[in-house]
């Protein structure tokens, strides 16, 4: 959702955003998109039926409620690579523990830039929830954190390639976390092998055309 009216704060973030994604591809400086999203457990009511030779395969319009698992997922669009775990819940240490394993994949940069929602989740005092102030200020020191505004999750790419991994890998029925993360592995390593990236074509410059009305209007 855009805002309807000029708003300063959201181009302010948005141009923020859109400059980190024009830095060039830097194995030190990494530019990693991050975004979490929640999945439906459902499980059937009856058995399908498999496909046969002349026939379609055959689902009950009923199903039952197993629970809710969330998503993290992580990309770093220029290398064509992406991260994605399967947790419980969705809570700040969630999110701090996903940090960690961010950082672990990224063990030889210098800082990594994370783009992300400015969830409540999302801020540097959930490390130290999470874990002894040493190892909550040193994790925090390998980020630089860059928020896109509020309402502005689409200039998030890690939504685009939630949405890919929804598409490709989770719009069935699962009723089980440990199926689930298995199917998400199996789509990680596929599509890491692939390098697959997300074309980003938007540009500040595209943003003060098209969004015009979101600036705000200056007095002479």
């Amino acid at each position: 959702m855009i805002p309807p009216e000029h708003n300063g704060s959201f181009v302010a973030n948005m141009e923020r955003v859109l400059d980190v994604y024009k830095r060039p591809f830097d194995p030190l400086h990494p530019v990693v998109c991050m975004d979490e999203s929640p999945k439906q457990l459902i499980g059937e009511v009856r058995p399908p039926v498999p496909a046969s030779p002349g026939q379609p395969a055959k689902q009950d319009y009923e199903y039952r409620r197993v629970g809710v698992c969330n998503i993290f997922l992580a990309c770093e669009p220029l290398a064509g690579k992406r991260l994605v775990t399967i947790t419980e819940r969705k809570t700040k240490r969630d999110w701090a523990v996903f940090l960690e394993l961010i950082a672990g994949h990224y063990c030889n940069a210098d800082k990594i830039t994370l783009v992300m929602d400015n969830l409540n989740t999302h801020e540097p005092g959930a490390l130290y929830e999470a874990f002894p102030p040493e190892k909550a200020k040193a994790l925090w020191d390998r980020f630089e954190f860059v928020y896109t505004p509020k309402h502005g999750s689409w200039l998030n790419m890690a939504e685009i390639e939630l949405n890919v991994l929804t598409g490709q890998c989770l719009n069935r029925r699962i009723d089980d976390i440990e199926v689930a993360r298995k199917e998400v592995n199996a789509w990680q390593k596929h599509r890491n092998n692939r390098q697959a990236k997300v074309n980003w074509q938007f540009t500040t410059k595209d943003a003060r055309i098209k969004l015009s009305r979101l600036y705000p209007t200056l007095e002479s």
